[in-house]
């Protein structure tokens, strides 16, 4: 049972997880760059992807690290205050919402992969790092990012199951991954039509 002050915290978590991932670290990092609006650009997604198109590998690492340390470092507030596990998905999930969906872009944000791996390294660093991993190992073979991507994305839940997390954390990661399959749809057809 949370108390007032928990519940305070919470909140202020919760809003201050939305506002950080409203911070689209693509889309400003393209802006200063160039005075472009990253989401007309290349692919259209403000991700670390299309960054990395339109400003080379450092703007890709940038990207990237940023938006991992949006999902992470909320996350890991939740954690360090001692707040239960569902809160610490709320708070990660309050961020994926400030980056796929900020209010100052009129909700048009990235995808959130990037954010989502930052969470679930905060949640379960173990799941995480297996997931980047098997992403390196496939995305090298296979050379497809969604290819590689979805099998790691899938991994997180199970290797939560398997490494004995409760049935709080698993299911919230479960769920973690059906956001991630609903943002990334249109890579997801692609595959499936062989254009991706």
């Amino acid at each position: 049972m949370l108390g007032v002050a928990d519940w305070g915290m919470l909140l202020f978590l919760v809003v201050a997880g939305y506002g950080l991932g409203c911070l689209n670290t693509g889309y400003y990092l393209v802006r200063w760059r160039t005075g472009q609006d990253i989401r007309t650009l290349g692919s259209g997604n403000a991700g670390a992807r299309n960054t990395g198109r339109i400003l080379g590998r450092w703007g890709f690492v940038a990207a990237l690290l940023g938006d991992v340390l949006k999902g992470l470092l909320p996350v890991a507030a939740a954690r360090l205050v001692g707040l239960p596990e569902w809160a610490w998905l709320g708070v990660l999930f309050a961020a994926l919402a400030g980056h796929i969906w900020p209010w100052q872009l009129q909700g048009r944000g990235g995808k959130g992969a990037a954010t989502a791996l930052g969470g679930v390294l905060a949640i379960t660093p173990l799941a995480g790092a297996f997931a980047l991993v098997l992403v390196a190992v496939l995305r090298g073979t296979t050379k497809r990012t969604v290819l590689s991507g979805v099998p790691a994305a899938v991994s997180i839940p199970l290797m939560a199951w398997l490494t004995g997390l409760s049935p709080t954390l698993v299911i919230g990661l479960v769920l973690l991954l059906g956001l991630m399959v609903y943002t990334h749809r249109d890579n997801l057809r692609r595959v499936l039509r062989g254009n991706e």
